[in-house]
């Protein structure tokens, strides 16, 4: 197997390296599964038919 370099020793963005940022990320990602959804309380629900378009339009945007 090839050497794997030590997460502890690895920069990544700000100076800081990779086990710290993936704390970071770990903690950022359980607030926000703490908060919930953050719902937009202007915009109007979508009724079946707009959430069916919706899922076929994103589906296929992704090929091409």
């Amino acid at each position: 197997m090839a050497d794997k370099p030590d997460t502890d020793k690895l920069k990544g963005p700000g100076g800081m390296n990779m086990r710290e940022l993936h704390e970071l990320v770990k903690k950022s990602h359980a607030r926000d599964q703490a908060t919930g959804k953050v719902h937009n309380k202007l915009a109007q629900p979508q009724n079946r038919w707009q959430r069916l378009v919706r899922y076929v339009w994103d589906k296929n945007r992704g090929r091409g």
